[in-house]
């Protein structure tokens, strides 16, 4: 039986997912900084470390069970080639996902081979393409739409989400990226599955049915 399709994003309480991008900002560190802000529940988890391999260490409790589940029901991930450039200059060299990820680009570029797993597959045919090839990669895990939001935006909006989850950061960036933005609601309704609060964040999963 196939996975769902899902996505796992973190939010600051005004709906951003991503501060906005600034030309005045060369070495982007306000971008980073924020960045960093809306991810600050992650850092600090035992799972994180692990799968960076930081080291020995790290907090326990329901964000490192959430985080830990998100990545072992991931069998294929897709991305756009916007998140996958910002990743390639960061990622470390043992890439974090450990699973195929198929890039939705216009780039033809061979297959991009990882230590650890992770191999990157540039898909020129559009985000359903892309999905088959996630699905079929996957088996019967779930496929996680990565990023950026502009292509989570194109996956809800074709009708290709099963389901999401966010964390639901207590930080506010009054510009950004934001989510929704561009949804197409007369389409798109939800379906409260959990809510689940922790001292860092709020965590929410909807499913996602056509209206």
């Amino acid at each position: 039986m196939a996975g769902k399709v899902f996505f796992s994003v973190s939010m600051s309480l005004d709906g951003f997912i991503a501060p906005e991008e600034r030309t005045d900002d060369p070495d982007a560190q306000r971008w980073t900084a924020q960045w960093m802000e809306l991810q600050q529940w992650v850092f600090p988890l035992r799972f994180f470390r692990e799968n960076l391999k930081l080291g020995e260490g790290g907090e326990e409790g329901r964000d490192n069970d959430i985080a830990r589940e998100t990545f072992e029901r991931t069998g294929a991930s897709v991305m756009g080639k916007r998140m996958f450039d910002l990743g390639e200059k960061a990622w470390p060299e043992e890439a974090p996902f450990h699973t195929p990820v198929f890039v939705v680009t216009h780039e033809k570029r061979d297959p991009w081979e990882r230590p650890g797993g992770t191999t990157f597959h540039f898909v020129n045919d559009g985000i359903e393409t892309a999905l088959d090839q996630a699905r079929q990669a996957a088996g019967d895990r779930d496929v996680r739409i990565g990023g950026g939001g502009a292509t989570i935006l194109e996956y809800v909006n074709a009708g290709l989400v099963d389901e999401f989850s966010i964390a639901l950061s207590p930080v506010l960036f009054g510009s950004g990226i934001r989510l929704f933005e561009g949804v197409d609601a007369g389409r798109v309704a939800l379906v409260p599955v959990r809510a689940e609060p922790t001292q860092r964040v709020t965590h929410l999963t909807y499913a996602v049915r056509e209206r």
